[in-house]
C-alpha cells in the first residue's frame, strides 16, 4: 500500500476529530470510542492521582459507557485546532456546555487535547481538563470519581 502524503494524513486527522465531535453532540459514546485504534490510548495528565490511563478501544468504550448518564453535552462552545509539525497530530483547544445530569448544575468545561491519529484511528489522546470544575458540576470530587470509575480499568 502506498504511504499517504502529509496533506492526506492531516486530512485524515481532521476527519477523525470531526467524527469525535459529531458523536459527542449526538450522545453516541460508542461511536466516539469507535474512533480509537484497537491499541490506542487515552490519558489524563491533569487528573487526580489514580485516574486510569486507558489502553485500547475497548477500555475507552468501557470508560465512556455511562458518560451520558452523568453529563449531557448541549454544544461545543469553542474549538480551535492547531496543526503540529506531525501531520498525524493536532492540538485542540475546546470547550463544551451542558448539564450534569444528577445535579442539574451547568457543565461548562474547557479542554486541551493532543490527538494523534494513525491508519486505524486514534493512537494517542492526551486530555488536559480541570477535574475541579467537573467535580463541582457533578456534586464533588467523590461524585467525579464515581461518575467515571465504573468502566475504568484498574
Amino acid at each position: 500500500m502506498r504511504e499517504l502524503s502529509d496533506d492526506a494524513r492531516r486530512q485524515r486527522t481532521h476527519r477523525t476529530i470531526d467524527r469525535l465531535q459529531e458523536a459527542l453532540l449526538a450522545h453516541d459514546m460508542s461511536a466516539f470510542a469507535d474512533q480509537w485504534a484497537p491499541d490506542g490510548t487515552m490519558s489524563f495528565p491533569f487528573a487526580p492521582p489514580g485516574w486510569p490511563e486507558l489502553r485500547g478501544r475497548d477500555e475507552v468504550r468501557g470508560y465512556l459507557a455511562d458518560y451520558t448518564d452523568n453529563v449531557d453535552i448541549h454544544e461545543i462552545t469553542r474549538m480551535t485546532r492547531h496543526d503540529s509539525t506531525d501531520p498525524d497530530t493536532v492540538i485542540l483547544e475546546w470547550a463544551v456546555s451542558g448539564v450534569a445530569v444528577k445535579t442539574g448544575k451547568p457543565y461548562e468545561i474547557a479542554y486541551v487535547a493532543f490527538v494523534t491519529v494513525g491508519p486505524d484511528g486514534i493512537v494517542a489522546y492526551r486530555d488536559y481538563w480541570n477535574p475541579l470544575a467537573a467535580g463541582a458540576a457533578l456534586g464533588g470530587i467523590d461524585e467525579l470519581f464515581a461518575a467515571f470509575d465504573a468502566g475504568a480499568p484498574r
